[in-house]
Formats: C-alpha cells, structure tokens, sequence
C-alpha cells in the first residue's frame, strides 16, 4: 500500500490546509512509492506560530541537559533503524544502499556529538580597562529557523543542521525537497518518539511556494539552506527585507589535481569517487580533474578503463556501485550538460548518454562520463552539473593549477595529490576552497567544520563552528562601584 505522509506541525500530523499532495517517485522504476502533503502558506504560518510558543513556553527553558538527553533519544532510534532509513532514502533518489546504510549512521554520530556539545556552549568573562565593571559575554539561541534541505542526501543535510540548532536551544521548521521528503518525516516520527515538546521540530513539505512562505517568514529568526545559487540569491533576498541572517551551503565545481609524483593508484581511486561517488550528485564532487603533463595521457586511460566497469543497477542491491540521477529534471539536466561539451569540443572518452542494459530500462541511468582535453571556460568546467560526468583538465606546474583551480565561482571543496609535503601544503594555502582534502577525496567527521567561500555560500555546519552557527553573543554589563555617574555623558 503507498503511504501518505501529512505534515508535522505542533506535535501533531495533519494534512495540508487545502488537502494538496504530491507523489514520490522511486527513479529507479519510476512508480510512484508515497505521497506528500504540499504545505499553503497558513500551514507555514502555523508551524512558525507553534515553534514560537514553544520556544517562548518550554524549549527556552529547558537545561542542556535535558537538550542532549533527547538528542541521544533520537541516534539511538536513528541506528535502530538503519536499514528501514536507508532502503528508503534510496527509494526516494535512487542512491546506492551502500552509501545511504552509511550516512544513516553517520547522522546517529551527529546527533550524539551534539548533544555533547548541550552543555558546553560557555560564555567568557572580558576583562575591561573600567575596574568597576564587570562584564560578560553568553551564547544564546536566535529562537526559531527555518531549514530547506537539498534532495542529494536528505538525512546527511539534515543533519548539518538539525541536531547543533536543537542543541543549542532553537526550534527548527524543515522544509525538505520535493523530490526527497520522505526520510525527514520519519525523522519527524523519531523527534515525536523521542518526547522532543510540540512545535520543537515541525515538518512542511512540498513545492517551491512552501519554501517561499518559510524563508519569507518575518516569525522566522535565522536561515539555514542548502541548494543552488540561483536558489541561494532569491533566499538571501528575501531574508535581507526581513534582515533575517542566514547559513547557506551552495553548491561546488571542485578542482581535483593530480601532481606527477602522486601515488598514481590512490589518485586515480580518489578521482573515480570523487565524481562517480553517488552518481556526482554532490556539492563536494571533483568535476574538474586537473592532472599534470606527466601522468595526463596515463590518468585518462586508467580512467577510462575503470568506468566502465562500474556496476550499475538496482540501487537497492549491495552490489551496486552507481545509481541513478535523483529525478527526471536532474536527468535531463545531466544529459544537457553532455551535449554541451561535445559541442564545445571536449574529447569524449567514455560514456555520453543514457545508460541501457539489463535492469536499466526504467531509471534515470546515465553512463559514468569523462571528457578529456577540456578547457576551463567550457561549459562542462565552468558549472555545477550535479552528475556521473567528469572534465579532464591539463596543467603544467604548480602556478597553472592553482590559476585553474581557482578560476571559477564557486569555493566549496577541493583535493590535492602529491607526495611532497611541502607541495601539498603550498597548495591548500593557494586554493580558494573551503575543504581541502589531501591524498584523499570525500571525506568528513563530524567534529570537522565545513563550507564554502565565494558562491559556494557562507557558515559553517558541523564542528564547534556548526554549532555557533546557531548562536549569537549576548553581553552583560555589571556595575558594582555603587557611586552616581553623570547621566548625560556615556560611560567608557
């Protein structure tokens, strides 16, 4: 039986005002797997109204304590149910059991490692050049946020988000997309299990005007979004009229380089998962694959030839090493790209269209792709594709690359191979990024901040800065001189 999920607003499921749904569709054989509630603006207006309550009345007035032992509640049902989790996200957008059994977990680790971090948000004590004074500084909760999450990897989003805002004593309204809701539902479900007040955490799915009627919301305190940079702008705009401050992760075009004395193996591994990983629908992705003169015509052939033996299929199966592209409209988006690049005159190595075969037929499948020869103002370079299509790029030294590299928009991630400390470290000081992975690809812990510069966006998620993020600095003066001051003149 499909199942339909309603909204969690206030503690409770309801419908969509209008009764409005929308369906989840499962991109491997495209049947439709549930259906979604699409939120109206007064069932936003609701879930910002019943997080304000419940800051204002209860959550506000929780200890930290209380905080981390809910936010321990909710990973330990987390890895309860990992395997239900999973094989759901990845029938909501088609990514492999192997990665999404993974990033259940992950998300558990990131709900405990904010809960320790409830009662350790201390202020200071400043010392001040008046000897009479005392003051001090407190971290405190803006009070409610907004967070949309992006439909690449729901529960791993959510979780840059989630747990450090509720730790640090915010409500939170979520907005997942569209095309991958269902996950942070059920997260709903784990909250209400947990015994998290109502209006702590609410759920409002649907379209692009549900977003609008969040992020536009002058009962919303701050924003946390993660998805394109166009999408980015209209947000930022919308908060700026309400000066409502913002966290935004936007997206990447990550260069990827590859010096001659790297260990040529392990290069070519961190390359094939930095774009073929989850089918390159990742921010991080490392689309632009910059290799030196001297292993370039080596690295495209090892490439090329270990692409094509990437096992596609059902997502379902632990076999499977690529799945499919999370939607129809990515789908097509992917495809635009590639016939891009053959018209610009990348030289097409492998792949370039629709994957076909045995258990294909029905997804959204497309051939790991790689072009070589490519420029860095071609099309296929200079934007975020979101997909299994890689550029190969020449360099020469160490100048060229760092001249590529940061020759474009975006600064979110980037990765560098190569023996020589000293190089390595040249180069993660020259990148304009804000990862640098260095003889790895891919990676992340949650004590380790991260985010972008330049369109990329601004704020950190995970580590202590995630949970700053979250905060702001209260200060307190205290006058203990006791004498009278003159009233019209301040006090410095």
């Amino acid at each position: 039986m499909t199942q339909t999920y309603q909204l969690f607003i206030d503690g409770q499921w309801r419908p969509a005002s209008d009764g409005a749904t929308l369906p989840a569709t499962n991109p491997y054989d495209q049947s439709v797997h549930a259906y979604i509630a699409v939120a109206t603006a007064d069932d936003v207006d609701a879930a910002v109204g019943a997080a304000r309550r419940a800051y204002d009345t209860v959550w506000s007035r929780t200890t930290p304590g209380e905080r981390a032992k809910l936010l321990n509640k909710v990973a330990d049902l987390l890895d309860a149910d990992a395997d239900r989790m999973a094989l759901l996200e990845t029938t909501d957008n088609g990514k492999v059991i192997r990665e999404t059994h993974n990033q259940m977990g992950y998300a558990a680790r990131i709900f405990r490692y904010y809960s320790g971090w409830a009662d350790k948000m201390h202020g200071d004590v400043v010392p001040l050049d008046q000897k009479d004074t005392l003051e001090m500084t407190m971290r405190v909760p803006y009070g409610v946020i907004g967070a949309i999450t992006a439909w690449n990897s729901p529960i791993a989003i959510l979780t840059n988000t989630l747990p450090a805002a509720l730790a640090a004593g915010n409500c939170v309204i979520l907005k997942p997309s569209e095309h991958a809701s269902t996950t942070t539902l059920e997260i709903a479900r784990m909250v209400e299990k947990a015994g998290f007040p109502a209006g702590v955490v609410s759920v409002v799915t649907g379209e692009a005007e549900t977003g609008r009627a969040l992020t536009s919301h002058p009962g919303v305190d701050k924003i946390s979004f993660t998805g394109s940079p166009g999408v980015g702008r209209a947000i930022a705009s919308a908060a700026g009229a309400n000066l409502k401050p913002l966290t935004m992760e936007l997206g990447g075009k990550s260069p990827n380089i590859v010096f001659d004395d790297a260990d040529f193996d392990r290069a070519l591994i961190g390359a094939l998962a930095g774009i073929f990983g989850a089918t390159g629908q990742t921010c991080i992705a490392g689309s632009r694959l910059l290799v030196q003169r001297g292993i370039y015509d080596r690295m495209v052939e090892g490439l090329a030839a270990r692409a094509k033996q990437i096992r596609m299929g059902d997502p379902r199966l632990p076999e499977t090493e690529m799945g499919t592209a999370a939607n129809e409209p990515q789908f097509n988006r992917i495809l635009s790209f590639v016939d891009a690049a053959k018209g610009d005159g990348a030289r097409l190595i492998t792949g370039g269209g629709r994957a076909l075969g045995p258990g294909l037929e029905k997804g959204f499948f497309i051939e790991p792709t790689i072009f070589a020869d490519v420029r860095n103002d071609m099309k296929v370079a200079a934007e975020e594709i979101f997909g299994p299509v890689l550029s190969i790029i020449p360099f020469s030294d160490e100048e060229e690359a760092v001249a590529i590299a940061n020759d474009t928009p975006y600064g979110l991630a980037s990765g560098v191979w190569s023996e020589s400390i000293s190089r390595c470290m040249r180069m993660t000081r020259a990148i304009n990024s804000g990862v640098v992975w260095v003889n790895t690809y891919r990676v992340a812990a949650p004590q380790a901040p991260f985010g972008g510069m330049k369109d990329s966006g601004y704020g950190r998620v995970r580590g202590e800065a995630g949970i700053l993020e979250f905060t702001q600095t209260k200060s307190v003066f205290i006058d203990f001189s006791g004498d009278r001051r003159d009233p019209f003149s301040m006090k410095f």
